[in-house]
């Protein structure tokens, strides 16, 4: 099962259990006001009271499954989810790195003289005005008989990089486990052994 299908499948079980909660303690303030109010109250409504507890115990302890294992599968989600956006990140650094020594390449080579291509320079101009006109002026005075005609550095890099959404990807992940069982709450209810 995929992290976002379990993560879907057991956010629901953990909503309809908690649920069942919010009325089952009702329910166990309103027997409790009656064991209260009513004479002998404790001893007439004993089992009703034994089952409710039972009942909740057993409601508890199933969401409490539940949760530990959305628990463990959102760990799962979230490493996933950030081992992606690191790789994206160091991408992105690396391809930075790249096109800052292809630029420092550009102020080197209009140093010299040499002509480079108008979108090299451009991205030169981009990246820092002043060390354009620097390395233009520099250039202007260099003597050289023949200027050098250089090919672009970035005529290769001109297609899009795809980048992948990293929560895409963590929902898509395989789970680590299947899970537990998924148990409606009502099953849940009437698996609660009645003490005699």
């Amino acid at each position: 099962m995929k992290i976002g299908e379990a993560r879907q499948l057991y956010s629901s079980q953990i909503k309809q259990y908690h649920e069942q909660q919010v009325l089952l303690s009702k329910k166990k303030q309103e027997l409790q006001n009656k064991m209260n109010t009513v004479k002998d109250g404790k001893n007439i409504y004993a089992n009703e009271a034994a089952v409710l507890e039972l009942t909740i115990k057993a409601v508890d302890e199933k969401q409490k499954e539940y949760k530990d294992y959305m628990a463990d599968l959102l760990e799962q989600w979230s490493a996933t989810a950030n081992m992606i956006s690191a790789e994206q990140q160091g991408d992105a650094m690396e391809e930075y790195a790249e096109d800052l020594g292809k630029i420092m390449e550009v102020a080197r080579r209009l140093m010299k003289g040499g002509i480079v291509p108008p979108n090299d320079e451009k991205k030169l101009m981009e990246y820092s005005m002043e060390l354009y006109q620097a390395a233009k002026n520099i250039g202007a005075m260099a003597k050289q008989k023949e200027k050098e005609e250089y090919d672009s550095l970035w005529e290769d890099d001109d297609a899009p990089t795809e980048c992948v959404d990293p929560i895409e990807v963590a929902d898509n992940t395989e789970a680590f486990s299947s899970g537990p069982a998924i148990v409606d709450v009502a099953d849940t209810i009437a698996s609660v052994n009645i003490p005699e």
